[in-house]
């Protein structure tokens, strides 16, 4: 990928989009094309083709989808799967149609089987169930690595899907509706401690072990398998650490310096048991992390405590 390469980040207001650009920047790629979703509705085959038609760009991230914790997946479940599919049918469609070097789909850990065998590898792919309370997201996911598959397979095009494990990190989302677990954490742990709260009770029993890795971890992934990777199916990002549900808000809340109980609504769900990605494909590629999930939260929760006082 030459330094002066057009290069579209579909998504570059989000978390993961957000991260891609600060890395591709940071290396010294300056000819990025950003859209946001009022000047590019990626849901819209007509606009995504005539935008695809105008720019023409080389390599295409695709990291522009819907997304959510656990309650927003389970209760806007024909918005995630009819949003996430047509984002990305129109953005890898278009991409074939103009001839882009290089694609790169996001997906999400959630595309593996609910009591896939730990750590997942990548082959885990349908061999069971889904974990049923975000299966109409993960469904979306999964046809878009299968849609990079069929094009590469009859019309030759590079596309290539990555994994990313659970994110954290700079520009994520702390909508307490749809926010992923630990912005929630996060935020509630910060409003409680902020108006001296007793206790701050969090859904679950806290059993559940979980994978998170810093957004700008990822995105060095990313853009390391988009130089470094160019095969069928799909290769895992992942930090190879795991914590359990119970630890993590612990760390939350030394990090925002809450004092007060910790409450488990076992009447919510747990989601998955657990959830740890095989990155070892990854790893013997000769990419490793960076950023530990202690520093990552340190970090996060400092930069926050502007944005926070609106809470």
């Amino acid at each position: 990928m030459e330094k002066n390469a057009k290069i579209y980040v579909a998504g570059h207001r989000g978390l993961v989009g957000s991260a891609i650009v600060r890395n591709l920047r940071k290396r010294g790629y300056e000819n990025i094309i950003t859209r946001t979703h009022a000047e590019l509705d990626l849901t819209s085959q007509s606009d995504v083709n005539a935008f695809f038609e105008a720019e023409r760009p080389e390599y295409v991230f695709l990291a522009a989808a819907k997304v959510g914790g656990i309650g927003a997946n389970n209760t806007y479940r024909a918005q995630f799967i009819y949003e996430n599919l047509m984002i990305e049918a129109n953005v890898i469609h278009a991409s074939y149609l103009v001839g882009v070097r290089k694609l790169m789909f996001l997906g999400s850990s959630c595309i593996y089987p609910r009591m896939a065998a730990q750590p997942i590898e990548e082959s885990a792919l349908l061999t069971a169930e889904l974990e049923p309370t975000n299966e109409p997201y993960a469904i979306a996911k999964i046809a878009g690595i299968k849609m990079c598959d069929a094009y590469r397979a009859q019309y030759g095009c590079n596309f290539v899907s990555v994994m990313p494990t659970n994110l954290y990190g700079p520009g994520d989302n702390y909508d307490l509706e749809n926010s992923h677990v630990l912005p929630a954490m996060i935020r509630k742990f910060v409003t409680a401690r902020n108006n001296g709260s007793p206790s701050v009770t969090l859904w679950g029993d806290g059993s559940p072990l979980r994978e998170f890795m810093h957004s700008d971890d990822m995105a060095d992934a990313t853009v390391f398998c988009m130089l470094n990777y160019n095969e069928a199916g799909h290769i895992n990002i992942g930090s190879g650490r795991e914590v359990s549900i119970a630890r993590l808000a612990d760390m939350v809340a030394e990090a925002v310096g809450y004092r007060g109980k910790i409450v488990w609504d076992t009447s919510k769900p747990n989601g998955t048991p657990r959830k740890l990605m095989d990155t070892s494909k990854l790893f013997a590629m000769g990419w490793k992390p960076s950023i530990d999930l202690k520093s990552g939260i340190d970090s996060v929760v400092a930069s926050i405590e502007d944005i926070s006082k609106k809470w």
